[in-house]
């Protein structure tokens, strides 16, 4: 069993980045510069969104974070991003969700120039990589694409079932795992909660990705022998033991599942720090306006 080092490869990704970005800079180009919207004080979102800017630092971006209070209007908002779309010093910019409910997050999303959304949520980003175009894939799908990659995880030809449909996941990474790619050319399956026989999918999978936000969801008895386990999942659980009271957990019960596979990434330290270095990896092909000029 091979475990999946994913705070090790975004390390490696962080210094190739820096190296190109200070390339770029040497020769008389603009340093990137990557922004970020933070509406409240989501403990989550105030973890990632630190640790994105600590990542622009290692990777030698310019980073901006403009805060609003949960009040924030939607038009107040609106407002904000049109203002960023404009901005040619800013290369791309993300909008941390959740959002409070009275904001659409979909409307935020589709106010975003598709140019800048290095988030990759945009329904044009969406739609071009649905059909194999050019443009910024959503960060976790990425990172674990990246990892795949790294590792020579052989995917052509082999059974992935995909747990989980969300739009920054789950339906993304069918389709990079569908694509004329390697890693993809996958026999991809989605999964969800009204899958009828998902035990039986899963017991025949060679590639297993579990996003489906349900903690220790796959055990061993969903395995087979010699699998590929990617768990995206990072549930808050309660532990007294812990100076946060709280540990992350992904969607697999990692200590009966690992010893049946060959290859598995650890909660915390597998897809996580994957899913920022995407997000680099989009600012920096912004930045030199590799796909959108």
């Amino acid at each position: 069993m091979t475990l999946i080092d994913g705070k090790a490869v975004s390390a490696q990704i962080k210094q190739e980045i820096a190296a190109e970005v200070e390339q770029i800079v040497a020769a008389g180009g603009k340093r990137p510069h990557l922004a970020a919207i933070l509406v409240g004080h989501d403990g989550g979102s105030e973890t990632y969104v630190a640790n994105k800017v600590k990542a622009c630092e290692a990777c030698g971006f310019k980073s901006s974070l403009i805060r609003y209070e949960a009040d924030v209007t939607e038009a107040e908002l609106l407002a904000k991003v049109e203002e960023l779309n404009q901005d040619a010093d800013v290369d791309g910019f993300i909008v941390q969700l959740p959002l409070p409910k009275h904001i659409s997050e979909q409307k935020v999303i589709e106010a975003i120039d598709y140019r800048k959304d290095v988030d990759g949520f945009h329904p044009i980003n969406v739609g071009r990589l649905a059909i194999g175009l050019p443009c910024y894939v959503s960060a976790t799908p990425n990172g674990i694409i990246e990892l795949l990659r790294r590792y020579n995880i052989e995917t052509s030809g082999k059974k992935c079932v995909v747990l989980g449909r969300s739009n920054i996941v789950g339906k993304p990474m069918a389709t990079l795992m569908m694509q004329k790619a390697n890693p993809g050319d996958a026999t991809v399956t989605v999964c969800h909660s009204h899958s009828r026989d998902l035990k039986k999918e899963c017991q025949e999978a060679d590639i297993i990705i579990a996003a489906i936000g349900k903690p220790n969801f796959v055990t061993a008895d969903m395995v087979k022998e010699g699998a590929v386990v990617i768990d995206v999942g990072t549930t808050r659980v309660p532990d007294a033991t812990k100076k946060s009271g709280f540990r992350l957990n992904g969607d697999v019960k990692f200590d009966e599942v690992a010893p049946k596979c060959s290859f598995i990434t650890p909660v915390p330290g597998g897809v996580g720090p994957m899913t920022i270095v995407s997000l680099m990896k989009n600012t920096l092909l912004a930045g030199k306006k590799a796909i959108y000029q």
